[in-house]
């Protein structure tokens, strides 16, 4: 099933593919917000959104999903034509608590609320994380994205990002894409084939995109036993045959090469208060497609990515950035250019 959106609508010009998730997030202020919509589309979609609209979504959600959510994404003005709903109910529950520096807290839910002295929410009985594990390189999965789960709609769009998803999508969906209208094409790859025993099938996923958007952490992961220097990791990525390579640091920064020039540049995170770092990666890689859209340079992306994320990391729910004032978004801007170095 595929709800429809009003075919007056003008062309879609972003598309984001990712997840769909019912968050369960403890803040690094004690607070907590319990069985809300989130998902990395979602954060994509936050981040995108600060810029600019005309935004579709790409995703699945299970029979389950609450029908409501996905009415408040076409009150927001998101098309979502292109979220498909499975036929049985789907386990996409995530939880997530961050301590008062904002790292993340692993400890278990039950643990969590007992030091919030608060009751766990039964919405997180029988809750077990997520565990990393490597992905199919030719099984689909449920949330396998499919030529067919594309509305033809879709295909006038001219950039898509590709959040965190597995080997399959990633690999074989934006050469099938590209046979549109869609030419801008980045990605930001999962653990589960960042991996080093997917290390020889990276080119892949890579050669013709025009963004890859990793972060330290699965750089590491893939390049493990090679190298650790990220200058080098970046190089190479590039060499697979994409324009840009942007490796996500968290309260670092980011590391920006771009392939033609040779170039590099650091790019630091802008200094907040963390109170929500969850999605704040994926709303970089949503600030960062508007901006190759808009301004057609990759350090201007790299910016406005970081400034999406910076909003991010300074409150709850994926649209928390879309509400951030015009002016504050523009001294953020130009601190952090400021700030920036080319290597």
């Amino acid at each position: 099933m595929k709800r429809k959106n009003d075919k007056s609508q003008p062309v879609l010009r972003y598309l984001l593919a990712g997840l769909l998730d019912r968050s369960t997030i403890v803040t690094a202020d004690g607070r907590y917000r319990v069985d809300q919509p989130g998902g990395s589309a979602l954060y994509a979609a936050g981040g995108l959104g600060l810029w600019d609209s005309s935004i579709g979504i790409l995703g699945a959600v299970g029979s389950d999903y609450p029908d409501e959510w996905l009415k408040q994404l076409e009150e927001r003005n998101f098309d979502i034509q292109g979220i498909r709903t499975i036929a049985e109910p789907i386990d996409q529950r995530f939880f997530v608590a961050y301590d008062q520096t904002g790292a993340r807290d692993r400890s278990a839910p039950v643990s969590v609320f007992l030091k919030l002295q608060a009751p766990l929410p039964h919405e997180l009985l029988g809750y077990t994380p997520r565990e990393i594990q490597l992905d199919s390189r030719n099984r689909p999965g449920p949330l396998t994205l499919r030529p067919a789960d594309v509305p033809t709609e879709y295909l006038d769009a001219t950039a898509i990002h590709f959040c965190p998803s597995d080997f399959l999508t990633h690999s074989l969906m934006p050469g099938i894409l590209r046979q549109g209208q869609i030419q801008t094409i980045t990605i930001d790859p999962a653990p589960g084939y960042m991996n080093k025993t997917f290390f020889d099938d990276i080119p892949q996923v890579v050669a013709g995109i025009t963004a890859f958007l990793p972060s330290e952490e699965d750089v590491y992961s893939l390049f493990e036993g090679k190298t650790r220097d990220l200058h080098d990791i970046a190089e190479t990525l590039a060499g697979y045959g994409c324009e840009f390579v942007v490796i996500k640091r968290g309260d670092k920064g980011v590391l920006l090469y771009e392939h033609v020039s040779h170039s590099f540049w650091t790019i630091p995170a802008y200094p907040i208060q963390p109170v929500d770092p969850t999605g704040a990666g994926d709303a970089f890689c949503g600030g960062f497609l508007a901006g190759l859209r808009l301004k057609y340079d990759p350090l201007e992306a790299a910016l406005m990515g970081s400034v999406s994320a910076s909003f991010k990391v300074q409150g709850s729910g994926p649209f928390y950035p879309m509400d951030a004032l015009p002016e504050l978004v523009k001294a953020r801007i130009d601190i952090l250019r400021e700030k920036t170095k080319k290597e």
